[in-house]
């Protein structure tokens, strides 16, 4: 076995940079630490880097061949839609000059947990704190509906619960300390109109956990998109009255865990490029933001699109949907089986995995910091930046001037 080194995880939310791994006599695995969801993570990666080739059709080719043959497909396409958008920050800045040359859509896996977060923003602003802040200062951490474990293991752990930094420091979770009085929609909603101080009839759990609230120095409600049910935006709104109306007399925030695989990253150069987040498009009316009509699985079941560029280079579990559309897969290179399907069209390109294969940069979940990624070990494999720069450079080699 080699040496381990110190190591930031790019397989959940939380990015954790605690972490060492070392390459053990098949796979990649931790070293000193324990998270499933990161042992999951590198047990997709030998010991050795991986030498796949590029193919077009179930062919290999070169990547300039694939990459001329990607520029056909998305030339042809009417509508394509860019999905899956598993990289990170080089990566997302190289596919949005692809996306606006070609109309694409673009939309993450994950999306629709990603709006709703998003859209909540959108109608009424929000006030969130970083992990180092729930970590040193809060005092009360209220997490909504369960503690979201199974999006990041460690988020225990990374909130700080069980140290010393903060020796009063109080854990509720919403839904099992305090139960819920009708669903969750019901119960923060009842809670907001407690916090805000309206006479409102509440269970006594309920009327305790808002007077907790509003005695706490720095109260922070944790919450995981990802886990909420359909018309979690509206669950996400009613934390975020809550969080307001505390701060009119003390100090509170928000914590949302998700924007994992890369999609909160891709959310966040996008933004700062075009002024848009995802589910948008450079079409013919100009940049266009639909956060309903541009659903990737909508738009995929009913056929409003003609050409799918898929990005997952972090988890190879992270398969491509089923579509008769042409398809242009860069990923993990245990993905290629998923491009091969006899009837379709397809080019595969096997990337490097940030942070495994390349050096990278993560966004972490709570949106403001910006983790770097080093190579665990590295590989002579493409990396998205590369791969859609290429495709990009041959769909303009391939246009008359």
């Amino acid at each position: 076995m080699t040496a381990s080194a110190a190591w930031t995880c790019p397989f959940c939310p939380l990015a954790c940079d605690h972490l060492r791994v070392r390459a053990g006599a098949a796979t990649l695995e931790l070293d000193g630490g324990d998270c499933p969801r990161a042992s999951r993570g590198l047990a997709q990666f030998g010991a050795e880097p991986d030498d796949a080739a590029p193919e077009i059709d179930g062919r290999p080719v070169t990547l300039g061949q694939a990459a001329a043959g990607a520029a056909a497909l998305l030339a042809a396409a009417q509508q394509p839609l860019f999905g899956g958008l598993g990289t990170d920050v080089a990566g997302a800045r190289s596919l949005y000059p692809l996306a606006c040359a070609t109309g694409a859509i673009s939309d993450p896996v994950g999306g629709a947990a990603l709006m709703q977060g998003l859209r909540a923003l959108q109608d009424r602003g929000q006030f969130t704190a970083t992990l180092a802040e729930v970590r040193t200062r809060a005092d009360l951490i209220v997490f909504v509906g369960a503690v979201p474990q199974d999006v990041a293991p460690l988020v225990r752990e990374r909130c700080g619960i069980g140290d010393a930094q903060v020796p009063q420091r109080q854990v509720v979770v919403l839904g099992a300390d305090v139960p819920l009085h009708g669903d969750l929609f019901d119960t923060l909603g009842l809670l907001a109109a407690l916090v805000a101080g309206r006479r409102v009839a509440a269970p006594e759990p309920l009327q305790a956990l808002a007077q907790r609230l509003r005695a706490a120095r720095y109260a922070v409600l944790v919450g995981a998109p990802p886990a909420l049910p359909p018309q979690g935006a509206l669950l996400i709104e009613a934390v975020h009255r809550i969080v307001n109306d505390l701060n009119a007399s003390t100090r509170a925030a928000a914590l949302w865990i998700g924007g994992g695989n890369g999609s909160a990253t891709v959310n966040q150069v996008y933004a700062w490029l075009s002024g848009l987040p995802l589910r948008s498009r450079a079409g013919p009316r100009g940049l266009e933001h639909e956060p309903l009509a541009f659903d990737a699985a909508r738009l995929l079941a009913d056929g409003e699109v003609d050409a799918l560029l898929w990005v997952a280079s972090f988890d190879a579990a992270v398969q491509p949907p089923d579509t008769d559309a042409p398809l242009i897969l860069l990923g993990h290179p245990a993905l290629a089986p998923s491009a091969r399907r006899a009837g379709r069209r397809s080019v595969f390109i096997p990337v490097s995995t940030p942070g495994i294969g390349c050096d990278g940069h993560l966004f972490r979940t709570d949106g403001t910091v910006l983790m770097p990624l080093r190579a665990a070990r590295r590989d002579a494999l493409p990396s998205v930046a590369t791969a859609a720069g290429a495709i990009l450079q041959a769909l303009r080699a391939g246009r008359p001037a």
